[in-house]
């Protein structure tokens, strides 16, 4: 057994690296995911250097430190302090749309929003916002965009009217 170990030094590593490997799954803390990656390393070299046991332990663990010093607190930060996931209709407060449909106090606006339509009534209940008009979603009543205006109207383009052909 112990000839064999010695021989397959690599196979032990690559066993160490893959149960720390799954046992990260477990913590989620990115440390043992780290000392899997020296493992790993120890396991490369032992492939390259069977005989040399202090090798593959310095190795591996200058390669665990650094990447516990340098690669796991960039990950941590990069996963605590990333963009706050906002789910169900909470994704689009503080978004702009465009109206489609005249916006009144007592509903029936609707915006585009994204490319979604939207039901909308104006945030200060008196308003009457024109379509074309940009407007910021303030809050979600329901399925109702509460929206306040951010622009003037976009100026209406009248379509030219066909001419009638020339007369012979």
């Amino acid at each position: 057994m112990m000839d064999w170990l010695r021989d397959n030094m690599w196979a032990a590593w690559l066993t160490i690296a893959a149960v720390l490997g799954l046992a990260e799954l477990a913590s989620l803390d990115f440390t043992l995911l780290m000392l899997a990656a020296g493992a790993l390393t120890a396991a490369g070299v032992a492939a390259f250097f069977p005989g040399l046991l202090w090798l593959q332990i310095v190795v591996g663990l200058i390669t665990a430190a650094a990447m516990l010093g340098a690669i796991r607190p960039m990950i941590v930060r990069k996963i605590h302090h990333g963009q706050e996931l906002k789910t169900g209709s909470a994704h689009v407060i503080g978004r702009t749309g465009t109206v489609v449909k005249e916006i009144h106090p007592d509903g029936g606006g609707s915006i585009r929003l994204g490319g979604e339509l939207w039901t909308a009534r104006p945030y200060d209940e008196v308003s009457t916002i024109a379509p074309g008009t940009r407007v910021e979603v303030m809050s979600i009543d329901g399925a109702t965009a509460v929206v306040y205006p951010v622009s003037d109207p976009l100026p209406q383009v009248e379509s030219p009217k066909p001419q009638d052909p020339p007369q012979s």
